[in-house]
């Protein structure tokens, strides 16, 4: 059996649909289409009398028989569903979802009798099962005039169910067959969206032609029933005895992937189809009704208000229901602002402004994680963007913001602040308002920069007093340094001359402090303990300010004055410098195994030799060695990326010394020479160290580039080391033919292609290509050696 499935889908790999489908038909009355729904319905059954939490044979067939479907009609899906797929194709799809529905229902019933409670379905999360759904999504949508309508029937039924049996019977079987419905038609109805332009998925655009009365479109039927059923969880005793939080997570989850498409939809991107089809002059109404019954000027309006009730609803009357407040906050909510013809209607809105105060005023939403806090400060501030200008979405983020600046400058101004801060409500206070500031200025946008920056600005000497206050609360310290990482990363690129250098004088103060407070706190030789990346979390406020230094470098000062081009280009310099000074200390070649400092601690050294090359010549001689200690080791680092940045860096650092020669300067000085027992200098060191990695060792191919621009201004700087070892490399070569060869390449790599002995782009790009044709040419025989 399973051996005649995974034939068929080999053969599926193969060939379109209709080919798929007519290989049969010499041998039998009917298609191999057929044939592949007949046997996946007999799978099914089987899973359904044998129903174990162990992975058998048939859990193996149902997986290669629906990878057989999904190869089959993702194609189709793309290009119209029914338009490719014959007529007994359609109804074998048909009968397949069916059984595939009646299966689902059939887990979800019995996994509530189910005594262990430990059940498979209980525990699957929505993403858990997301590749299966979206598998049966797309048999669905091959055969979308009949599975909507059965949809639609199996939630009318289990509705009536509810009503029926209220107060009388357990309606715990029919919600858990509810929950599974949910997840099913929201894969069938609309595909997961990123972009702004959610589209209809084609099959259900062309299908339905001859209806063109929106109350009568079957989507619109089923998705009506849906958000009626919805509705009711505003009512206090349907809440309590019928939408507990698992079923709410469905209702929610399938709000949001329904109104990403369905809700006020473009309707000039969903109008238009990539394919001519025949009945397209037939549908088209029938497409503009359904997309307009949901629009602006419909119904719209009313289901969003529904939607923004749930979610208020949903935050405020299910206390420590992270899963389902994380879903209504980073899924529903943030759906809803992701369109500036939803933000327009929202911010119109009673039921947005009554969010919007609860989330100032109320108490019960100062206890969602931190996580939720964030996300849900984001979103209110995103929805700015609705207001009629500027100005208006301006005001509108300062009375939302007000309140929490207020409360941090009144609380930094208290003088029992010492006593009063350690109390375990203020600090948890301390820490919401903290998220949400997080939220709020990781939501930056031109129309509303002004605000944010202005809400930063009015905190800049609470964060330092309450980074004084609560040195001893990690948490605290961690919290309000990331909000500093997250305004200035937003706020950096917008600023002028004045601004930007309040911005870094508040940065060096930042840092002044931190320095003061924790430089002798945090032990490196704790770092040989750390046996997981879980226990690098108590370095996270060390990655942040890696983080803000990478944020402070990437300011572009083209725009500044020349005046001011040169203060805050100092201040800047000055402030990167000082930082250096307190993360290299921390940075042990130990801690950079672990990935996410790694990475964080390389971007910022490439941004700064980029940009400030001459801070590292300030450095001590201590300092300078332990970065170039790091610099090696990122070198022959395993992961591409984290290589990549250290030849970045390499290049930017002997490029700045050899200009700095050219021109008569010192350079790097001192630090450029052997130093204590190291018989060379740094550039003759990384000069080795590089030719021995391009020619013995392994690494991508992708990096070579990356490598000759480092190697060129290395070569440039040290052209004594590069003949000798290149004449060592010819004289260890016994072979005659070889070693022409390899004097030959030696040759042409610094002298082909009219390279000189200038650091232009079109000089770099020359080397690039000399070095390729070099590496072509020796490094085959040179790793025999």
């Amino acid at each position: 059996m399973l051996d005649g499935c995974r034939a068929l889908l080999s053969i599926a790999t193969v060939t379109t649909s209709f080919v798929f489908d007519q290989l049969l038909k010499s041998l039998r009355p009917f298609g191999t289409l057929t044939l592949l729904s007949t046997l996946m319905c007999e799978v099914v059954k089987v899973l359904m009398t044998n129903n174990t939490d162990e992975e058998t044979w048939s859990w193996e067939a149902r997986d290669i028989l629906l990878d057989t479907w999904t190869i089959l009609l993702v194609p189709m899906d793309s290009n119209g569903g029914d338009a490719l797929l014959p007529p007994e194709g359609k109804h074998a799809a048909a009968n397949l979802f069916s059984m595939i529905v009646e299966s689902e229902l059939k887990v979800a019933s019995a996994s509530v009798a189910n005594d262990d409670g430990d059940s498979d379905y209980l525990q699957a999360s929505i993403s858990a099962m997301d590749e299966r759904l979206s598998s049966y999504a797309l048999i669905a949508r091959a055969a979308v005039d009949v599975t909507i309508p059965l949809l639609t029937g199996l939630f009318s039924e289990r509705f009536a169910r509810l009503h029926q049996g209220r107060g009388i019977m357990d309606p715990t079987e029919t919600l858990e067959e509810l929950y599974s419905l949910l997840l099913i038609t929201g894969h069938v109805l609309a595909d997961e969206g990123d972009g702004e332009t959610p589209l209809v998925p084609t099959a259900i655009q062309t299908h339905f032609a001859d209806i063109v009365e929106a109350e009568n479109h079957p989507v619109v039927i089923l998705s009506g029933s849906i958000i009626r059923f919805a509705e009711q969880s505003m009512d206090h005793e349907m809440r309590v005895t019928v939408f507990s939080p698992r079923l709410m997570e469905a209702v929610i989850w399938f709000l949001a992937r329904w109104s990403h498409t369905y809700l006020m939809p473009l309707e000039e991107a969903n109008c238009h189809l990539s394919h001519d089809y025949e009945h397209q002059h037939q549908s088209i109404h029938s497409r503009k009704a359904l997309l307009s019954f949901f629009g602006e000027h419909n119904q719209g309006q009313i289901v969003l208000n529904i939607i923004v009730h749930i979610s208020m609803m949903t935050l405020m009357s299910y206390p420590g229901e992270k899963d389902l407040q994380g879903l209504t906050c980073h899924h529903l909510l943030h759906t809803l602002v992701r369109r500036k013809n939803i933000c327009h209607q929202l911010v119109s809105m009673d039921s947005w402004r009554d969010l919007a105060n609860a989330f100032t005023n109320e108490k019960s939403l100062f206890l969602l994680s931190s996580a939720n806090q964030r996300s849900l400060a984001q979103t209110l501030v995103l929805s700015a963007s609705g207001l009629r200008n500027s100005e208006a979405s301006n005001q509108y983020v300062r009375g939302l913001m007000v309140h929490m600046t207020t409360y941090l400058v009144e609380l930094s101004n208290k003088n029992d602040l010492k006593s009063v801060s350690q109390q375990p409500d203020v600090i948890m206070s301390v820490c919401c308002l903290l998220e949400r500031l997080r939220g709020a200025a990781s939501a930056a946008e031109p129309r509303t920069q002004r605000s944010i920056y202005e809400m930063g600005i009015s905190v800049m000497n609470p964060v330092l007093i309450l980074l004084e206050v609560y040195k001893h609360e990690s948490a605290v310290v961690y919290l309000l340094l990331k909000f500093i990482v997250d305004w200035v990363d937003g706020q950096i690129s917008y600023l002028e001359a004045q601004e930007t250098a309040s911005v870094i004088d508040f940065c060096m103060r930042l840092l002044q402090l931190y320095s003061s407070q924790n430089i002798g706190k945090i032990s490196v030789s704790l770092s040989s303990t750390l046996l997981s990346e879980a226990k690098t979390e108590k370095y996270k406020d060390l990655r942040a300010l890696l983080q803000l230094l990478s944020s402070l470098c990437s300011k572009d000062l083209v725009d500044f004055s020349s005046d001011s081009i040169e203060v805050a280009g100092t201040n800047i310099s000055q402030v990167v410098y000082f930082g250096l000074h307190i993360v290299t200390p921390l940075i042990s070649l130990e801690l950079l195994k672990y990935p996410k400092l790694c990475h964080d601690y390389f971007s910022l050294l490439s941004h700064i030799l980029e940009v400030y090359p001459e801070t590292l010549a300030q450095l001590n001689s201590e300092a300078f060695a332990h970065i170039l200690g790091t610099l090696d080791f990122g070198l022959h680092h395993q992961d591409a990326e984290v290589v990549n940045m250290c030849l970045g860096a390499l290049r930017a650092l002997a490029s700045y010394h050899y200009r700095e020669m050219c021109a008569g300067k010192t350079g790097l000085g001192s630090h450029a020479a052997a130093q204590g027992n190291l018989p060379e200098g740094i550039f003759s060191r990384f000069l080795r160290s590089l030719l021995q990695l391009l020619l013995f060792e392994d690494y991508s191919p992708d990096l070579v580039g990356a490598a000759a621009d480092a190697l060129l201004p290395l070569i440039l700087c040290e052209q004594g080391l590069y003949q000798r070892l290149g004449n060592e490399l010819i004289e260890r070569q016994a072979n005659s033919t070889l070693k022409s060869r390899l004097a030959n390449a030696l040759h042409s790599l610094t002298s082909s292609n009219h390279l000189s002995s200038t650091l232009d782009r079109v000089n770099y790009q020359r080397f690039r290509k000399n070095l390729n044709s070099f590496l072509i040419e020796v490094r085959g025989f040179l790793r025999t050696m």
